[in-house]
């Protein structure tokens, strides 16, 4: 048997279809497969590899905490240096009230942790979330999921979640002194790319804060630099009691984390001791890759191009067979007819050598979330072949 059939025998499938591209290579903006054909990736590992794929400076981080040390004990007992060197990066480009990192293994880890940080902190049980939101795939994250679709085959799931409608005055009166947290992207991610407006998320914000209740932001997709700054957050002008990071954050490694106040944090140190742990959650390894990652973010000044490279996007994505385009930054949906349209068009731009895909809960959209490293050239490659896709399919 060769490795596709091996993969379909042997590998724990999520789809009746998978893609299945057998990828032996990958660099930059990039991806070979076992044939040597080459593939432009326009959607990041699914906004993970925002400084490209295999960043030679998060290579060497690897390969070098690799010789050093690798798993010592269970998170939080052992000083360790690239977790301190990174929660010590992270919390210098946050908001003051930021400054205690848990790592975790993943994003839907960071969720979980931070639904319990709040309830132990709070005292309160109720947590609402919004229609619409992806926060994971894990019990308490799929409770919190924003699609019944998804969520039905696995319940019951967690009791006293309310969700309700993302951008919608009248769901700030759900908000009471018995709401625990509300968790909400920063930007609907899998809902199509949807921006939260700028009236409406500030009243949330005072909401949560006159209730006592805890906002929590979930920038899985979005946070380091996806949306044009750093945090999306910083764009609409609020600070959350706690953030969610993952994807993007570990260079290419996994790793999540959630972060607030150390105030809030250290209600997970008593009553009981140990409130929340993990065994491989802040991988040395992986902070070593993510401090790297951040590092060359940084230094590389990309998120300084991204709105720039938006633009050029929006210019070059024109085709009749468009309906919509929405985008903050390097997070783009382009929405069409429907999804049997779009499927087309990401099987025959697969076939040409750009990979794309399509938003969960808005399955008529491309997603478009490329690395930020995309160069001016490799944008119009895209966009053509795009517009010629949809010359051959519509």
């Amino acid at each position: 048997m060769n490795n596709r059939q091996l993969f379909l025998r042997h590998v724990a499938q999520t789809s009746d279809a998978p893609l299945a591209l057998e990828i032996v290579k990958a660099a930059g903006m990039y991806m070979w497969d076992v044939n040597g054909k080459q593939y432009l990736d326009l959607i990041a590992g699914i906004s993970v590899c925002n400084v490209g794929h295999c960043h030679p400076a998060v290579v060497k981080a690897v390969q070098e905490q690799a010789q050093q040390y690798m798993h010592l004990l269970v998170y939080g007992e052992m000083v360790q240096s690239p977790q301190v060197a990174f929660a010590s990066l992270l919390t210098a480009h946050l908001p003051s009230s930021l400054d205690s990192v848990y790592f975790t293994n993943s994003g839907t880890e960071a969720v979980e942790g931070a639904m319990k940080l709040a309830k132990r902190y709070t005292g309160r049980t109720e947590i609402i979330a919004f229609e619409r939101s992806y926060h994971g795939s894990t019990q308490g994250s799929l409770s919190i999921l924003g699609d019944e679709h998804w969520r039905n085959a696995y319940r019951p799931l967690l009791p006293d979640v309310q969700h309700v409608i993302y951008n919608a005055w009248e769901t700030l009166d759900r908000i009471t002194t018995r709401t625990a947290c509300v968790i909400a992207e920063s930007v609907q991610a899998e809902g199509g790319v949807i921006v939260p407006q700028r009236d409406w998320i500030h009243a949330l914000r005072e909401k949560c804060t006159a209730t006592g209740t805890l906002l929590i932001l979930d920038e899985i997709q979005c946070g380091l630099g996806r949306n044009g700054s750093l945090w999306a957050f910083e764009q609409l002008g609020v600070v959350p009691d706690i953030l969610l990071l993952g994807k993007a954050l570990g260079g290419g490694m996994p790793l999540g984390a959630f972060i607030a106040s150390r105030e809030i944090m250290w209600s997970l140190t008593n009553n009981p001791v140990l409130g929340h742990i993990t065994t491989f959650g802040g991988h040395p390894v992986n902070c070593a890759a993510g401090l790297a990652g951040m590092q060359a973010l940084l230094d590389e000044q990309l998120v300084a191009g991204v709105k720039e490279k938006e633009q050029l996007f929006l210019q070059h994505l024109q085709h009749p067979a468009i309906r919509a385009v929405r985008s903050l930054g390097l997070m783009i949906a382009v929405e069409m007819e429907s999804f049997a349209v779009n499927k087309k068009v990401i099987d025959y731009c697969i076939e040409k050598g750009i990979l794309t895909d399509w938003f969960l809960f808005a399955p008529e959209c491309m997603r478009i979330a490329p690395p930020l490293t995309i160069t001016p050239e490799e944008i119009r490659t895209a966009c053509r072949t795009i517009c010629e896709a949809l010359d051959n399919v519509s």
